[in-house]
């Protein structure tokens, strides 16, 4: 592989925990991803993000930083903002597609740029969940998905089937974000597909015992069956491999990222849910599951996208 050569002295120091709701998801991802490297002969410096980052990172004298940091601080730009600025090569997408990819509402205007198939979608303040005329505000029907517009994993997340519940799920959502997504929920199959430095893998169809693919679900193992390949036609396997791809550079990703669809019950039209730049490398994640099953080990895995590591001037 290219660039061996290049990084196999250096100093890299994996960046995990953070202060999103997501910190422990992220840690258990960096260790995960330093037990790897230092399985390849790497050196590895795991390091614990915090308001001291700028110099820990000079202290430690890192010279290529493998980002294991999901949703704020980490997933959004931030981090690689200031690690373009003290010019330390990094993982991933930029500066711009970080900060597009978390925020879900950019994620679907973009989308809907590049007339790409999401579901219909309207954000609104969190100021507006408490006016009297709230539910007048409401473009759609139920049942409704409320989203937090820039959180990962699901957090604050509510499919809402009853309008006594919408302000109770839109008042769930803006504790996180000041402007929370409201979608239309769509009834059908959940389907991710890995991309891997460019290249679509085999799509995974996530299939959880609650119905509702939770935090719970994700995290805790057993709570969800996953089946790869997906089981659907070739035709629609390869339309969604295609989609994904193109939300992918539609967004300006690179290096390892993962796009979640739901494929609709009733029209069997694969609508994209979101774009996740950093995802999970956990015992149940599933880009690791998906490039197992092409048999890349999880070192493997881990040293292709420490490879690409670059920085990435917009």
């Amino acid at each position: 592989m290219k660039n061996v050569a290049k990084i196999k002295g250096k100093r890299i120091g994996v960046l995990m925990g953070g202060i999103s709701a997501e910190r422990r998801i992220s840690l258990r991802t960096g260790k995960a991803i330093q037990k790897a490297l230092l399985k390849k002969n790497y050196k590895v410096y795991p390091i614990d993000v915090n308001t001291l980052l700028a110099q820990t990172l000079i202290k430690k004298k890192i010279e290529v930083a493998f980002i294991a940091l999901h949703g704020r601080g980490g997933e959004d730009g931030t981090v690689q903002g200031m690690l373009e600025i003290m010019q330390i090569p990094y993982t991933g997408s930029g500066v711009l597609a970080s900060a597009l990819a978390l925020h879900k509402g950019m994620t679907k205007k973009i989308l809907s740029y590049h007339r790409l198939s999401t579901a219909d979608f309207q954000i609104i303040s969190s100021k507006e969940i408490e006016c009297a005329d709230f539910y007048r505000k409401i473009k759609f029907p139920l049942p409704l998905v409320i989203k937090p517009i820039a959180e990962g994993s699901t957090i604050g997340t509510t499919i809402v089937k009853q309008k006594g519940h919408l302000r109770d799920a839109c008042e769930r959502a803006a504790r996180f974000d000041q402007h929370i997504l409201i979608e239309r929920f769509i009834e059908g199959k959940e389907i991710t597909t890995g991309i891997l430095n460019g290249e679509a893998l085999p799509l995974i169809e996530i299939v959880p015992k609650t119905g509702f693919y939770s935090f719970q679900s994700k995290y805790i193992p057993g709570n969800t069956e996953y089946i790869i390949p997906a089981r659907v036609k070739k035709s629609v396997a390869l339309k969604i491999q295609q989609l994904a791809l193109k939300a992918y550079h539609a967004i300006g990703c690179e290096g390892a990222a993962r796009v979640d669809f739901m494929l609709s019950h009733k029209n069997s039209q694969p609508y994209i849910l979101e774009i996740n730049t950093i995802p999970g490398m956990t015992e149940t994640s599933l880009l690791p599951m998906a490039a197992h099953y092409i048999r890349i080990s999880f070192e493997n895995l881990v040293e292709k996208i420490l490879l690409t590591a670059r920085l990435k001037r917009v």
